[in-house]
């Protein structure tokens, strides 16, 4: 568990229990994402309560949310392959945004990252300004776009090592 700079706020695991929680979270989050690329399927709105059960049980996914009291206000999740950890589903309540949750929840995640990480990932729309800002700002760098369908995303890479291990 992770205390905050943000007052009150506090960040730990997200269990099966908080599932119903998540989804909220995560639907309410992504519908701005959806308007802007003008597509209502993509996958954060169309996952299902099982899939995300699943999925928060999953061997490699390590998923941390962002509570204020009882109310979760920002979730992250990780999966985690070899030496490799991707950031995905990466959402903050959108009466909350630009507060600096994202930032709080980036940082969170690297101490919960297993030993031997030496790269983090996350995409993002091509087009998500204010998504790339915010990696940017936390060491992330643009490595390569790749369109999918009627999206194109942007990926970025932050390197570990060199005074920043996994364990950081």
């Amino acid at each position: 568990m992770t205390q905050s700079d943000q007052p009150g706020l506090e960040i730990r695991p997200v269990t099966a229990e908080d599932a119903g929680e998540l989804l909220t979270l995560r639907r309410a989050a992504f519908v701005t994402e959806a308007q802007q690329y003008g597509d209502p399927r993509i996958p954060p709105l169309t996952q299902t309560l099982e899939e995300l059960v699943a999925d928060l049980g999953a061997d490699g996914v390590i998923t941390l949310g962002a509570w204020q009291g009882h109310r979760l206000i920002g979730s992250i999740r990780v999966l985690v392959e070899g030496t490799k950890a991707t950031l995905g589903r990466f959402a903050v309540a959108p009466d909350l945004q630009g507060r600096g949750i994202g930032t709080e929840l980036l940082t969170a995640i690297l101490p919960y990252l297993p030993e031997g990480i030496e790269e983090v990932w996350v995409f993002t729309g091509r087009d998500s300004v204010h998504n790339i800002a915010l990696y940017n700002k936390a060491g992330y760098e643009h490595q390569h776009d790749q369109t999918a369908g009627d999206l194109t995303y942007a990926y970025l890479r932050k390197l570990l090592g060199d005074g920043e291990p996994a364990q950081a």
